[in-house]
Protein backbone atom coordinates (compact mmCIF):
# COMPACT_ATOMS: atom_id res chain seq x y z
CA UNK A 1 0.00 0.00 0.00
CA UNK A 2 1.22 3.50 -0.83
CA UNK A 3 3.04 5.20 2.06
CA UNK A 4 0.86 8.32 1.87
CA UNK A 5 -2.28 6.23 2.21
CA UNK A 6 -0.78 4.27 5.12
CA UNK A 7 0.29 7.41 6.98
CA UNK A 8 -3.04 9.21 6.57
CA UNK A 9 -5.16 6.14 7.37
CA UNK A 10 -3.18 5.40 10.55
CA UNK A 11 -3.45 9.03 11.64
CA UNK A 12 -7.20 9.18 10.96
CA UNK A 13 -8.02 5.84 12.61
CA UNK A 14 -6.08 6.73 15.75
CA UNK A 15 -7.75 10.15 15.87
CA UNK A 16 -11.20 8.57 15.56
CA UNK A 17 -10.25 6.24 18.43
CA UNK A 18 -9.70 9.41 20.49
CA UNK A 19 -5.92 9.14 20.56
CA UNK A 20 -4.45 12.63 20.99
CA UNK A 21 -3.99 14.23 17.55
CA UNK A 22 -0.32 14.99 18.21
CA UNK A 23 0.41 11.34 18.95
CA UNK A 24 -1.77 10.22 16.03
CA UNK A 25 0.25 12.43 13.67
CA UNK A 26 3.54 11.14 15.08
CA UNK A 27 2.56 7.46 14.82
CA UNK A 28 1.06 8.03 11.36
CA UNK A 29 4.31 9.65 10.20
CA UNK A 30 6.35 6.71 11.53
CA UNK A 31 4.02 4.21 9.83
CA UNK A 32 4.18 6.11 6.54
CA UNK A 33 7.95 6.49 6.63
CA UNK A 34 8.60 2.83 7.39
CA UNK A 35 6.11 1.60 4.78
CA UNK A 36 7.69 4.00 2.27
CA UNK A 37 11.09 2.38 2.59
CA UNK A 38 12.70 4.79 5.05
CA UNK A 39 14.57 3.42 8.04
CA UNK A 40 13.32 4.27 11.51
CA UNK A 41 16.13 6.78 12.03
CA UNK A 42 15.62 8.35 8.58
CA UNK A 43 11.90 8.69 9.29
CA UNK A 44 12.62 10.25 12.67
CA UNK A 45 15.16 12.63 11.12
CA UNK A 46 12.72 13.75 8.42
CA UNK A 47 10.04 14.26 11.04
CA UNK A 48 12.35 16.26 13.30
CA UNK A 49 13.64 18.37 10.40
CA UNK A 50 10.09 19.31 9.49
CA UNK A 51 9.12 20.48 12.96
CA UNK A 52 10.89 23.82 12.65
CA UNK A 53 8.57 24.92 9.83
CA UNK A 54 5.68 24.95 12.29
CA UNK A 55 7.40 27.02 14.97
CA UNK A 56 6.42 30.38 13.45
CA UNK A 57 2.78 29.32 13.18
CA UNK A 58 2.76 28.04 16.76
CA UNK A 59 4.22 31.30 18.11
CA UNK A 60 1.76 33.28 15.99
CA UNK A 61 -1.19 31.49 17.53
CA UNK A 62 0.25 31.86 21.02
CA UNK A 63 0.57 35.62 20.52
CA UNK A 64 -2.94 35.81 19.04
CA UNK A 65 -4.24 33.96 22.07
CA UNK A 66 -2.57 36.49 24.36
CA UNK A 67 -4.06 39.36 22.33
CA UNK A 68 -7.53 37.78 22.52
CA UNK A 69 -7.34 37.40 26.30
CA UNK A 70 -6.01 40.94 26.63
CA UNK A 71 -9.02 42.29 24.74
CA UNK A 72 -11.38 40.13 26.78
CA UNK A 73 -10.09 41.79 29.94
CA UNK A 74 -10.97 45.25 28.68
CA UNK A 75 -14.67 44.38 29.04
CA UNK A 76 -15.46 44.55 25.32
CA UNK A 77 -16.74 40.95 25.12
CA UNK A 78 -19.06 41.74 28.04
CA UNK A 79 -20.73 44.37 25.90
CA UNK A 80 -21.14 41.90 23.05
CA UNK A 81 -22.54 39.23 25.37
CA UNK A 82 -24.96 41.61 27.10
CA UNK A 83 -26.25 42.72 23.70
CA UNK A 84 -27.07 39.14 22.77
CA UNK A 85 -28.60 38.44 26.17
CA UNK A 86 -31.11 41.24 25.65
CA UNK A 87 -32.54 39.20 22.79
CA UNK A 88 -33.06 36.13 24.94
CA UNK A 89 -36.45 36.18 26.61
CA UNK A 90 -36.08 34.70 30.08
CA UNK A 91 -39.75 33.77 30.00
CA UNK A 92 -38.98 31.41 27.14
CA UNK A 93 -40.64 33.18 24.23
CA UNK A 94 -39.86 31.06 21.20
CA UNK A 95 -39.60 33.98 18.76
CA UNK A 96 -37.00 35.76 20.85
CA UNK A 97 -34.95 32.58 21.29
CA UNK A 98 -34.99 31.87 17.58
CA UNK A 99 -33.94 35.45 16.90
CA UNK A 100 -31.05 35.11 19.33
CA UNK A 101 -29.96 31.83 17.72
CA UNK A 102 -30.09 33.38 14.27
CA UNK A 103 -28.13 36.41 15.46
CA UNK A 104 -25.36 34.28 16.96
CA UNK A 105 -25.06 32.09 13.87
CA UNK A 106 -25.07 35.03 11.44
CA UNK A 107 -22.61 37.04 13.56
CA UNK A 108 -20.13 34.16 13.87
CA UNK A 109 -20.47 33.32 10.17
CA UNK A 110 -19.86 36.95 9.21
CA UNK A 111 -16.81 37.19 11.48
CA UNK A 112 -15.37 33.95 10.08
CA UNK A 113 -15.84 35.18 6.50
CA UNK A 114 -14.36 38.61 7.28
CA UNK A 115 -11.40 36.93 8.98
CA UNK A 116 -10.29 35.47 5.64
CA UNK A 117 -10.80 38.39 3.28
CA UNK A 118 -11.93 41.75 4.66
CA UNK A 119 -10.08 41.66 8.01
CA UNK A 120 -7.47 38.91 7.53
CA UNK A 121 -6.93 37.84 11.14
CA UNK A 122 -7.79 34.18 10.45
CA UNK A 123 -8.80 32.31 13.63
CA UNK A 124 -7.71 35.05 16.05
CA UNK A 125 -11.33 36.17 16.55
CA UNK A 126 -12.48 32.76 17.82
CA UNK A 127 -10.89 32.80 21.29
CA UNK A 128 -12.08 36.39 21.63
CA UNK A 129 -15.76 35.92 20.77
CA UNK A 130 -16.69 32.25 21.24
CA UNK A 131 -15.79 31.42 24.89
CA UNK A 132 -17.71 34.39 26.35
CA UNK A 133 -20.94 33.29 24.66
CA UNK A 134 -20.75 29.60 25.59
CA UNK A 135 -23.18 30.09 28.47
CA UNK A 136 -25.60 31.74 26.02
CA UNK A 137 -25.23 28.76 23.68
CA UNK A 138 -25.97 26.50 26.66
CA UNK A 139 -29.02 28.53 27.63
CA UNK A 140 -30.35 28.40 24.07
CA UNK A 141 -29.42 24.68 23.86
CA UNK A 142 -27.55 25.25 20.59
CA UNK A 143 -25.59 22.23 19.35
CA UNK A 144 -21.93 23.25 19.30
CA UNK A 145 -21.38 21.02 16.26
CA UNK A 146 -23.56 23.52 14.39
CA UNK A 147 -21.30 26.38 15.50
CA UNK A 148 -18.22 24.37 14.48
CA UNK A 149 -19.76 23.83 11.03
CA UNK A 150 -20.58 27.54 10.69
CA UNK A 151 -17.08 28.64 11.71
CA UNK A 152 -15.32 26.10 9.48
CA UNK A 153 -17.40 27.17 6.47
CA UNK A 154 -16.44 30.79 7.10
CA UNK A 155 -12.78 29.84 7.47
CA UNK A 156 -12.61 27.87 4.21
CA UNK A 157 -15.14 28.95 1.56
CA UNK A 158 -14.04 32.64 1.35
CA UNK A 159 -10.35 31.99 0.68
CA UNK A 160 -11.22 29.34 -1.91
CA UNK A 161 -13.52 31.70 -3.84
CA UNK A 162 -12.52 35.32 -3.20
CA UNK A 163 -9.09 36.74 -4.21
CA UNK A 164 -8.71 38.99 -1.17
CA UNK A 165 -6.71 38.57 2.03
CA UNK A 166 -5.90 34.90 2.55
CA UNK A 167 -7.87 34.21 -0.62
CA UNK A 168 -5.35 36.23 -2.63
CA UNK A 169 -2.54 34.12 -1.17
CA UNK A 170 -4.37 30.89 -2.05
CA UNK A 171 -5.10 32.07 -5.60
CA UNK A 172 -1.51 33.22 -6.08
CA UNK A 173 -0.27 29.79 -4.99
CA UNK A 174 -2.62 28.10 -7.49
CA UNK A 175 -1.50 30.49 -10.24
CA UNK A 176 2.22 30.15 -9.52
CA UNK A 177 2.28 26.38 -9.08
CA UNK A 178 0.23 25.75 -12.23
CA UNK A 179 2.59 28.00 -14.17
CA UNK A 180 5.61 26.13 -12.81
CA UNK A 181 3.93 22.89 -13.88
CA UNK A 182 3.67 24.17 -17.45
CA UNK A 183 0.23 25.79 -17.67
CA UNK A 184 -0.12 29.58 -17.56
CA UNK A 185 -3.55 30.79 -16.46
CA UNK A 186 -5.37 34.06 -15.81
CA UNK A 187 -5.89 34.63 -12.06
CA UNK A 188 -9.26 36.16 -12.86
CA UNK A 189 -10.41 32.69 -13.96
CA UNK A 190 -9.83 31.11 -10.55
CA UNK A 191 -12.99 32.50 -8.84
CA UNK A 192 -15.04 31.49 -11.89
CA UNK A 193 -13.67 27.94 -11.83
CA UNK A 194 -14.15 27.60 -8.05
CA UNK A 195 -17.73 28.92 -7.94
CA UNK A 196 -19.34 25.50 -8.39
CA UNK A 197 -17.13 23.72 -5.80
CA UNK A 198 -17.84 26.46 -3.24
CA UNK A 199 -21.55 26.03 -3.94
CA UNK A 200 -21.04 22.50 -2.60
CA UNK A 201 -19.70 23.94 0.66
CA UNK A 202 -22.77 26.18 0.88
CA UNK A 203 -25.03 23.15 0.46
CA UNK A 204 -23.16 21.44 3.29
CA UNK A 205 -23.63 24.48 5.53
CA UNK A 206 -27.36 24.60 4.83
CA UNK A 207 -27.70 20.89 5.66
CA UNK A 208 -25.73 21.33 8.91
CA UNK A 209 -27.76 24.34 10.07
CA UNK A 210 -31.26 23.31 9.05
CA UNK A 211 -31.14 19.51 9.24
CA UNK A 212 -28.22 17.81 10.98
CA UNK A 213 -27.81 19.98 14.09
CA UNK A 214 -31.13 21.74 14.29
CA UNK A 215 -32.28 19.84 17.40
CA UNK A 216 -31.43 21.26 20.86
CA UNK A 217 -28.49 19.77 22.74
CA UNK A 218 -27.85 20.12 26.47
CA UNK A 219 -24.49 20.97 28.04
CA UNK A 220 -23.39 21.35 31.65
CA UNK A 221 -23.49 24.96 32.79
CA UNK A 222 -19.85 25.49 33.68
CA UNK A 223 -17.84 28.67 33.47
CA UNK A 224 -15.06 28.92 30.94
CA UNK A 225 -11.70 30.52 31.59
CA UNK A 226 -12.51 33.64 29.65
CA UNK A 227 -16.05 33.91 31.03
CA UNK A 228 -14.48 34.28 34.44
CA UNK A 229 -12.58 37.34 33.25
CA UNK A 230 -15.69 39.18 32.10
CA UNK A 231 -16.09 41.21 35.26
CA UNK A 232 -15.02 44.59 34.01
CA UNK A 233 -17.46 46.91 32.28
CA UNK A 234 -15.87 48.55 29.29
CA UNK A 235 -15.64 52.34 29.44
CA UNK A 236 -15.80 54.58 26.38
CA UNK A 237 -12.02 54.85 26.57
CA UNK A 238 -11.65 51.06 26.64
CA UNK A 239 -13.85 50.74 23.57
CA UNK A 240 -11.84 53.33 21.64
CA UNK A 241 -8.49 51.87 22.71
CA UNK A 242 -9.62 48.37 21.74
CA UNK A 243 -10.69 49.59 18.30
CA UNK A 244 -7.29 51.28 17.87
CA UNK A 245 -5.57 48.07 19.02
CA UNK A 246 -7.48 45.97 16.48
CA UNK A 247 -6.64 48.42 13.70
CA UNK A 248 -2.99 48.49 14.78
CA UNK A 249 -2.86 44.71 14.81
CA UNK A 250 -4.41 44.51 11.34
CA UNK A 251 -2.15 47.17 9.82
CA UNK A 252 0.98 45.67 11.40
CA UNK A 253 0.07 42.20 10.16
CA UNK A 254 -0.56 43.41 6.62
CA UNK A 255 2.60 45.54 6.51
CA UNK A 256 4.90 42.84 7.89
CA UNK A 257 2.97 39.75 6.75
CA UNK A 258 3.45 38.47 10.30
CA UNK A 259 0.70 37.52 12.74
CA UNK A 260 3.31 37.68 15.51
CA UNK A 261 4.04 41.37 14.91
CA UNK A 262 0.33 42.09 14.44
CA UNK A 263 -0.59 40.56 17.80
CA UNK A 264 2.36 42.30 19.48
CA UNK A 265 1.27 45.68 18.07
CA UNK A 266 -2.28 45.18 19.36
CA UNK A 267 -1.10 44.16 22.83
CA UNK A 268 1.26 47.14 23.06
CA UNK A 269 -1.55 49.57 22.17
CA UNK A 270 -3.72 48.12 24.96
CA UNK A 271 -0.90 48.50 27.47
CA UNK A 272 0.41 51.90 26.38
CA UNK A 273 -3.05 53.53 26.49
CA UNK A 274 -3.99 51.97 29.81
CA UNK A 275 -6.70 49.53 28.74
CA UNK A 276 -4.48 46.83 30.27
CA UNK A 277 -2.02 47.06 33.16
CA UNK A 278 1.63 46.13 32.71
CA UNK A 279 1.53 44.05 35.87
CA UNK A 280 -1.10 41.83 34.22
CA UNK A 281 1.05 41.15 31.15
CA UNK A 282 2.46 37.85 32.32
CA UNK A 283 -0.92 36.44 33.35
CA UNK A 284 -2.55 37.54 30.10
CA UNK A 285 0.09 36.04 27.82
CA UNK A 286 0.28 32.83 29.85
CA UNK A 287 -3.49 32.40 29.74
CA UNK A 288 -3.61 33.10 26.00
CA UNK A 289 -0.74 30.74 25.23
CA UNK A 290 -2.34 28.01 27.31
CA UNK A 291 -5.57 28.42 25.37
CA UNK A 292 -3.84 28.18 21.98
CA UNK A 293 -1.08 25.71 22.92
CA UNK A 294 -2.97 22.72 21.52
CA UNK A 295 -3.18 24.33 18.08
CA UNK A 296 0.51 25.19 18.19
CA UNK A 297 1.62 21.66 19.03
CA UNK A 298 -0.63 20.14 16.37
CA UNK A 299 0.64 22.53 13.69
CA UNK A 300 4.25 21.81 14.61
CA UNK A 301 3.64 18.06 14.50
CA UNK A 302 1.72 18.34 11.22
CA UNK A 303 4.78 19.91 9.60
CA UNK A 304 6.86 16.94 10.73
CA UNK A 305 4.19 14.62 9.30
CA UNK A 306 4.28 16.46 5.95
CA UNK A 307 8.07 16.28 5.87
CA UNK A 308 8.02 12.48 6.24
CA UNK A 309 5.36 12.10 3.53
CA UNK A 310 7.46 14.11 1.10
CA UNK A 311 10.64 12.26 2.08
CA UNK A 312 9.07 8.92 1.14
CA UNK A 313 8.59 10.14 -2.43
CA UNK A 314 5.27 8.28 -2.43
CA UNK A 315 3.01 11.09 -3.61
CA UNK A 316 4.05 10.94 -7.27
CA UNK A 317 3.71 7.11 -7.50
CA UNK A 318 0.28 7.43 -5.91
CA UNK A 319 -0.86 9.86 -8.59
CA UNK A 320 0.77 7.83 -11.37
CA UNK A 321 -0.91 4.65 -10.21
CA UNK A 322 -4.23 6.50 -10.28
CA UNK A 323 -3.47 7.65 -13.81
CA UNK A 324 -2.59 4.15 -15.01
CA UNK A 325 -5.62 2.63 -13.33
CA UNK A 326 -8.13 4.99 -14.96
CA UNK A 327 -6.33 5.80 -18.21
CA UNK A 328 -8.83 6.87 -20.86
CA UNK A 329 -11.70 7.59 -18.47
CA UNK A 330 -11.75 11.32 -17.74
CA UNK A 331 -14.58 11.18 -15.21
CA UNK A 332 -13.08 8.49 -13.01
CA UNK A 333 -9.59 9.98 -13.35
CA UNK A 334 -10.85 13.39 -12.15
CA UNK A 335 -12.62 11.77 -9.20
CA UNK A 336 -9.49 9.78 -8.30
CA UNK A 337 -7.31 12.91 -8.38
CA UNK A 338 -9.74 14.69 -6.07
CA UNK A 339 -9.57 11.79 -3.62
CA UNK A 340 -5.75 11.91 -3.73
CA UNK A 341 -5.92 15.63 -2.90
CA UNK A 342 -8.25 14.82 -0.01
CA UNK A 343 -5.78 12.30 1.42
CA UNK A 344 -2.80 14.64 1.13
CA UNK A 345 -4.58 17.62 2.74
CA UNK A 346 -6.11 15.47 5.50
CA UNK A 347 -2.59 14.49 6.51
CA UNK A 348 -0.82 17.81 6.06
CA UNK A 349 -3.71 19.92 7.35
CA UNK A 350 -3.14 22.81 4.96
CA UNK A 351 -4.66 23.49 1.54
CA UNK A 352 -1.97 26.10 0.95
CA UNK A 353 0.75 23.47 1.43
CA UNK A 354 -1.06 20.84 -0.64
CA UNK A 355 -1.24 22.86 -3.87
CA UNK A 356 2.56 22.83 -4.52
CA UNK A 357 2.67 19.08 -3.86
CA UNK A 358 -0.10 18.08 -6.26
CA UNK A 359 0.08 20.77 -8.98
CA UNK A 360 3.39 19.52 -10.41
CA UNK A 361 1.79 16.12 -11.04
CA UNK A 362 -1.88 16.94 -11.62
CA UNK A 363 -1.32 19.61 -14.29
CA UNK A 364 0.56 17.42 -16.82
CA UNK A 365 -1.73 14.52 -15.98
CA UNK A 366 -4.81 16.66 -16.63
CA UNK A 367 -3.35 17.92 -19.92
CA UNK A 368 -2.78 14.32 -20.92
CA UNK A 369 -6.50 13.67 -20.33
CA UNK A 370 -7.21 16.81 -22.43
CA UNK A 371 -9.07 18.75 -19.73
CA UNK A 372 -9.68 22.44 -20.45
CA UNK A 373 -7.76 25.13 -18.58
CA UNK A 374 -10.82 26.08 -16.52
CA UNK A 375 -11.42 22.42 -15.65
CA UNK A 376 -7.80 22.03 -14.51
CA UNK A 377 -8.08 25.12 -12.31
CA UNK A 378 -11.22 23.67 -10.70
CA UNK A 379 -9.47 20.31 -10.27
CA UNK A 380 -6.31 21.76 -8.67
CA UNK A 381 -8.21 24.21 -6.46
CA UNK A 382 -10.73 21.64 -5.28
CA UNK A 383 -8.14 18.90 -4.73
CA UNK A 384 -6.14 21.31 -2.58
CA UNK A 385 -9.15 22.58 -0.63
CA UNK A 386 -10.48 19.08 0.06
CA UNK A 387 -9.58 17.95 3.55
CA UNK A 388 -9.05 21.39 5.06
CA UNK A 389 -12.44 20.93 6.67
CA UNK A 390 -12.33 17.72 8.65
CA UNK A 391 -8.58 17.35 9.04
CA UNK A 392 -7.50 16.92 12.67
CA UNK A 393 -4.40 19.00 11.88
CA UNK A 394 -6.11 21.90 10.09
CA UNK A 395 -6.45 25.28 11.78
CA UNK A 396 -9.91 25.45 10.18
CA UNK A 397 -10.94 22.74 12.66
CA UNK A 398 -8.46 23.47 15.45
CA UNK A 399 -9.66 27.08 15.71
CA UNK A 400 -13.34 26.24 16.33
CA UNK A 401 -12.36 23.55 18.83
CA UNK A 402 -10.14 25.98 20.72
CA UNK A 403 -13.12 28.27 21.26
CA UNK A 404 -15.83 25.68 21.84
CA UNK A 405 -13.90 23.36 24.14
CA UNK A 406 -12.67 25.77 26.80
CA UNK A 407 -15.07 24.12 29.25
CA UNK A 408 -14.18 20.58 28.14
CA UNK A 409 -17.52 19.77 26.49
CA UNK A 410 -16.55 19.76 22.81
CA UNK A 411 -14.43 16.91 21.41
CA UNK A 412 -12.06 17.94 18.60
CA UNK A 413 -12.50 14.79 16.51
CA UNK A 414 -16.15 13.83 16.98
CA UNK A 415 -17.64 17.31 17.45
CA UNK A 416 -15.56 19.31 14.95
CA UNK A 417 -13.61 17.09 12.53
CA UNK A 418 -16.20 14.41 11.77
CA UNK A 419 -19.15 16.84 11.33
CA UNK A 420 -17.15 19.19 9.09
CA UNK A 421 -15.69 16.30 7.10
CA UNK A 422 -19.13 14.89 6.34
CA UNK A 423 -20.81 18.20 5.57
CA UNK A 424 -18.06 19.80 3.50
CA UNK A 425 -15.75 17.22 1.94
CA UNK A 426 -18.51 15.02 0.54
CA UNK A 427 -20.33 17.87 -1.26
CA UNK A 428 -16.98 19.40 -2.26
CA UNK A 429 -16.01 16.15 -4.00
CA UNK A 430 -19.39 15.98 -5.75
CA UNK A 431 -19.53 19.63 -6.81
CA UNK A 432 -15.81 19.76 -7.58
CA UNK A 433 -16.11 16.73 -9.85
CA UNK A 434 -19.19 18.25 -11.50
CA UNK A 435 -17.27 21.49 -12.11
CA UNK A 436 -14.37 19.63 -13.74
CA UNK A 437 -16.71 17.68 -16.02
CA UNK A 438 -18.89 20.66 -16.93
CA UNK A 439 -15.89 22.86 -17.66
CA UNK A 440 -14.48 20.04 -19.74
Amino acid sequence: MNAVVVAVLVMLVLSLLRVNVVFALLIGALAGGLSGGLSFMDTLTSFTDGLGAGATIALSYAMLGGFAVAISRTGIPELLVSGVLKLVNKDGEVTRENLAKALIIIALLAMAIFSQNLIPIHIAFIPLLVPPILHILNELRIDRRLIAAVLTFGLTAPYILLPYGFGLIFHEIVFTQMELAGLTIDMADIPKAMAIPVAGLLVGLIIAVFISYRKPRDYHKTSSTIEGTLKKTASTKDVLVTIVALIAALVAQIQTDSMIIGALAGILVLYVFGAMKWREADDVLTEGMRMMAFIGFVMITANGFASVIQATGAIEPLVESVSDLFAGNKGIAALAMLIVGLFVTMGIGSSFATIPIIAAIFVPLSLEFEFSTMAIIALIGTAGALGDAGSPASDSTLGPTAGLNVDGQHNHIWDTCVPTFLHYNIPLVIFGWAAVMLLG
